[in-house]
Order: structure tokens, then C-alpha cells, then sequence
């Protein structure tokens, strides 16, 4: 056997021992068994409500962040941590609450990590009206 063919088999062996390897570090995610949210840079926190529901349904904080809820819808909304009716998932997010048309309401300190999802007290079953909120 030539030392180019030796060569030749083992840069084959090294990369077919290899490539998996670093496929699956490339494709690798939070472990969240999606693809990882881009996190909310410092002034987009924000979710705003209007006839349509809320938007974004899904927001990606850093530990610490606040969120700004916003009504710009014609009724009120009654928006609250998950689960209905308890509303003890988050207790960060009862802080927002009752909502007029045009008024807004920060909630606590994200602290801790984790997935909150909220939703209007008043319409716990209006999908357009949930969200959550990853906590990284």
C-alpha cells in the first residue's frame, strides 16, 4: 500500500469519526427542545396588546429583565402569570393586571430562570391572548 493511500484512508477515518461530531455541536440548542429565541435587546421589551391579541406570543429575557405590557386595544384586559385561575407560575407577571384601553404596566423583576406563560383573566381560553415569556 503507497503512503498517499494510507494517507487517503485515514484523513476518510478522521473525518468520518469527526464530522458527526461536529454536526451535532453546530446543531445543538438551549436544550429546549426547539430552535433558541434571540433575546429581547435592553428597549424591546414590550408586549403589546391589541384586537388581534397579544404580540410577540413568545419574548427572551435576561434574568432581572421587567416587561412592558401595553393595551392598545378598545377593552380592557385582565393579563396575568398562568396557570388559570391560580395565576402562580410567575407571580412577577400579576403585577400588570388590569389594563384600560391605552394603558400600560410593567411586571416584577424576571428574576428567576425559567418559561412563563400568561394570559387575559377575563378570556383564560382566547389562544390570542396567551403567551410566555423565556427567562435565560
Amino acid at each position: 500500500m503507497s503512503t498517499a493511500s494510507v494517507f487517503s484512508e485515514a484523513k476518510a477515518l478522521i473525518l468520518s469519526v469527526l464530522a458527526p461530531a461536529i454536526l451535532a455541536a453546530a446543531c445543538s440548542d438551549s436544550g429546549d427542545g426547539g430552535s433558541p429565541s434571540p433575546v429581547a435587546p435592553a428597549g424591546s421589551l414590550t408586549i403589546t396588546i391589541t384586537s388581534a391579541g397579544a404580540s410577540p406570543k413568545t419574548l427572551t429575557v435576561t434574568a432581572g429583565s421587567q416587561i412592558l405590557f401595553i393595551n392598545n386595544d378598545a377593552v380592557a384586559h385582565e393579563m396575568h402569570s398562568d396557570p388559570h385561575p391560580e395565576h402562580t407560575d410567575c407571580p412577577e407577571l400579576n403585577q400588570v393586571g388590569h389594563l384600560t384601553p391605552g394603558q400600560s404596566r410593567q411586571t416584577g423583576n424576571l428574576n428567576t430562570i425559567r418559561t412563563c406563560g400568561f394570559h387575559d383573566h377575563a378570556e383564560p381560553f382566547n389562544t390570542s391572548l396567551q403567551g410566555s415569556i423565556l427567562i435565560r
